[in-house]
């Protein structure tokens, strides 16, 4: 029986973990991973982040690299990895939770190999669980290599011939400028009415300018926040009018339907595609918690992280749990201080 058991070994999970060692409580992470830092590993080779390194810290340990340095996924990996050695955090790997159920006031926990039991859980698992890609990719002939951007590594994996890029996020856009630099035919399918932002204005980042305005931590409930919050997210660091405009890169607005080797969309018929990305994002799965309520993004309900239903579940690194950088590596450290507080101020009552 532990007292707290984190699901999810990110930087959510270890930014709470921080906390709790520094109080000596009895926890234990649990996580679905071989290795630390081994989603960001999975992701495209040339992955950048798109904050500065001075806003990537987790509590107690700087970011060891310079201030400005966009960091890319091997460094955030090994930064998260020094993170668990420097504290010396527990963590049981290889534990994929795929049932949660509170009974008499304690939480069972069951992955595919074992059962745990914990008077408190904290559930850090992230914004990415299920690969979400439009029903139409099953008509789709076999001939044509289809990946989702979550296995997408780099252009190595493709065929010869033209490439579709479906999704407007930044992901969308920053493997299809990396697919258009190899020179072959690149179709992009989504909204080219893309508000694009550069990673420095005037000599400053652009997240010390946002931190200058009140962008970051602005909360959900503040007018500010409700309006942020259902505006779309631009993409930063990517010059998307200069892209969209690239002799071998065709915009063909949203896909509709396909039959075999014929993709539909918009704007026109396209029959010469040998590869597509599906940059189309992904869905929240919280089924497998018994009694959970959810909201109508199908996210837990709750306030900062604290479940509006079940005493004693906790939930971290959700986006806009309470502003924008929520879940993000740095921003995700004062949602866990938050969270910190009101867990030890409640066991302080009893």
């Amino acid at each position: 029986m532990k007292d707290y058991i984190i699901i999810g070994a990110g930087q959510s999970g270890l930014a709470i973990a921080y906390y709790l060692n520094k109080h000596k409580e009895n926890y234990v992470i649990v996580d679905a991973n071989a290795e630390i830092g081994a989603p960001w590993l999975k992701r495209w080779d040339s992955l950048k982040l798109f904050t500065p390194s001075e806003f990537n810290s987790l509590p107690g340990f700087k970011f060891p690299h310079k201030k400005g340095h966009y960091a890319n996924k091997f460094e955030v990996a090994t930064y998260l990895k020094k993170y668990v050695a420097k504290f010396n955090i527990p963590i049981e790997f290889n534990q994929k939770i795929i049932a949660l159920k509170k009974e008499n006031g304690v939480f069972t926990l069951k992955s595919e190999t074992q059962n745990f039991e914990a008077k408190n859980v904290i559930i850090a698992t992230g914004p990415f669980h299920k690969p979400f890609t439009p029903s139409c990719h099953t008509k789709i002939s076999k001939d044509i290599f289809q990946i989702h951007s979550e296995h997408y590594k780099s252009p190595n994996q493709l065929q010869e011939g033209a490439t579709l890029v479906v999704g407007a996020g930044d992901s969308g856009v920053q493997i299809l400028e990396e697919v258009s630099k190899t020179n072959k035919p690149v179709y992009f399918s989504g909204n080219t009415n893309i508000t694009s932002l550069p990673q420095e204005i005037l000599g400053k980042t652009l997240w010390w300018w946002f931190s200058k305005v009140g962008f970051l931590t602005a909360n959900k409930y503040s007018w500010i926040g409700k309006k942020l919050s259902k505006s779309g997210q631009p993409v930063i660091g990517t010059d998307v009018k200069t892209l969209f405009k690239k002799k071998n890169v065709t915009c063909v607005g949203r896909t509709l339907d396909a039959n075999e080797q014929t993709i539909i969309f918009e704007k026109q018929k396209v029959n010469d595609i040998k590869n597509i990305v599906w940059a189309t994002g992904f869905k929240p799965n919280f089924n497998w918690i018994e009694g959970i309520e959810l909201d109508e993004s199908y996210y837990p309900k709750n306030y900062r992280g604290v479940s509006e239903n079940l005493d004693g579940l906790y939930f971290l690194g959700l986006p806009w749990l309470y502003t924008r950088g929520s879940a993000t590596l740095g921003g995700v450290k004062k949602d866990a201080k938050y969270l910190k507080k009101y867990i030890f101020k409640k066991a302080e009552k009893k």
